[in-house]
């Protein structure tokens, strides 16, 4: 065999392998969105791939390697809003509308995913690692929206819960699916709820 055909052959094998790692991982996303990553087996993540056990273990030796694949390919694919352009919003108030109508549209698009990683961060211990970054980032998120409103004591607590409240998963999902109102009528709901609580 010439060389040039082995280095063809190993190429080949190395294409084949990346496609394979590819649909695995692209499986198990699409399972954690539906299912959730808690009832999510290695067996059912084969199947929906249509590979053996065997090749699946052979890429993803344990839950810890599938989840880390997963979160990179699923972050990728729906990047949270980018928080450092509402740092360049002077307006507080101007800043809070811009920020919830961005959050509320990640929200809308990847509402499914992050309903199930908050169920299940509470039992799986690799989803409450790998999810840690959504936490801080809803964190940092509030400190940029509290700035430049000049708020002291009491009003500056109640206004930093009411800013924390509207930037949670939670609140948009009831206020949209079970309150039935649209991201826009969510967005001027948690508004006012933060003004009165600044007052």
């Amino acid at each position: 065999m010439s060389e040039q055909k082995r280095k063809y052959e190993k190429k080949a094998r190395a294409e084949a392998e990346a496609q394979t790692r590819q649909r695995i991982t692209e499986s198990a996303v699409e399972l954690h969105g539906s299912l959730g990553p808690a009832r999510t087996s290695m067996s059912a993540v084969a199947e929906h791939a249509g590979v053996r056990r065997s090749t699946l273990y052979r890429h993803f030796p344990d839950e810890a390697a599938r989840f880390g694949a997963c979160s990179v390919h699923w972050a990728m694919e729906n990047p949270p809003p980018d928080i450092s352009r509402w740092e360049q919003i002077e307006d507080p108030a101007e800043r809070l509308a811009v920020a919830l109508g961005e959050m509320y549209a990640y929200y809308r698009g990847a509402g499914g995913m992050i309903d199930k990683l908050l169920r299940d961060e509470q039992t799986v211990p690799v989803v409450a690692e790998k999810f840690a970054p959504y936490h801080q980032f809803l964190k940092i998120a509030g400190e940029i929206l509290i700035r430049g409103r000049g708020l002291r004591g009491n009003a500056a607590k109640r206004t930093r819960a009411a800013i924390g409240h509207a930037l949670a998963f939670r609140t948009w999902q009831d206020l949209t699916e079970a309150q039935g109102l649209d991201d826009d009528q969510a967005t001027a709901l948690m508004a006012r709820l933060i003004k009165v609580a600044s007052e």
